[in-house]
């Protein structure tokens, strides 16, 4: 399978350094990036291309990596359907308009090809998704992150939001993914708390469901990504995970 990324970031140097060592099961062979310069030193690390335009990759991948900005799921992710493409999506905050989902599942289906959303930095998935067959009662995320993450300065704790997940994706488009995704899986809006906290030093997700299946709580600590502290590294993982498991003759999980 050979595959494209749709920005070059902390996420898509994670994946290029998993490719460069064997580890990724995938050819990773074109690069698309807004700085040319982000893409280029990608692509020299695994024998790669850079492209000028997104869409001059499309008929030479199987598969492309959005890892861009969840403007970039609205105004990239169609041409690539539309050329009969998977996609990975790993803005997920793209999909929480609910229209914009809607029209890309449309696409996807009209063009025989599916749109991936892994993971990213939280665990506890393959149980929503479970337990989302019957009754859910209430889902909570707390969120918890270094100031600096969240972009601002604080000395103390302080509540940043407290609300329905579809808000604090538009007010936080670049740190709550994990919103989005929970939500996805769910299938309805959950109830977030983002807090900055100097007192931690890692992206910090409590997670709390209630169901007719009974209640499971999860707590993920994770490590930040280098080059970007918005970024956990798990993220990162759970894409290369799903490319992985493209090629297994053995799925476990839900």
């Amino acid at each position: 399978m050979r595959v494209g990324i749709l920005g070059c970031g902390a996420i898509a140097n994670i994946i290029t350094n998993f490719a460069m060592e064997g580890k990724l099961g995938v050819e990773i062979k074109f690069f698309y990036d807004r700085d040319m310069e982000r893409a280029e030193n990608l692509a020299s690390q695994v024998d790669g291309r850079v492209v000028l335009d997104m869409e001059d990759m499309l008929n030479h991948v199987d598969l492309v990596i959005e890892a861009a900005s969840p403007q970039a799921v609205e105004k990239m992710v169609p041409p690539i359907l539309k050329a009969g493409k998977d996609v990975i999506v790993m803005s997920v905050g793209g999909l929480m308009d609910v229209k914009v989902r809607s029209k890309l599942q449309k696409l996807a289906k009209e063009n025989n090809c599916r749109i991936y959303a892994p993971s990213g930095a939280i665990v506890g998935l393959d149980g929503i998704k479970t337990a989302s067959l019957g009754k859910i009662e209430r889902i909570t995320l707390v969120t918890r992150k270094p100031p600096r993450s969240l972009g601002i300065t604080t000395e103390k704790e302080t509540i940043l939001y407290e609300g329905k997940a579809s808000e604090a994706v538009k007010k936080f488009p670049l740190n709550i993914n994990v919103a989005a995704t929970v939500s996805i899986a769910a299938g309805q809006e959950i109830d977030v708390k983002i807090i900055a906290d100097p007192q931690v030093d890692r992206n910090i997700h409590e997670l709390e469901v209630v169901g007719d299946f009974g209640e499971f709580r999860t707590t993920t600590r994770n490590l930040r990504c280098s080059m970007n502290p918005k970024t956990s590294v798990l993220a990162a993982y759970s894409a290369i995970k799903l490319l992985n498991s493209l090629n297994e003759n053995l799925l476990v999980g839900t």
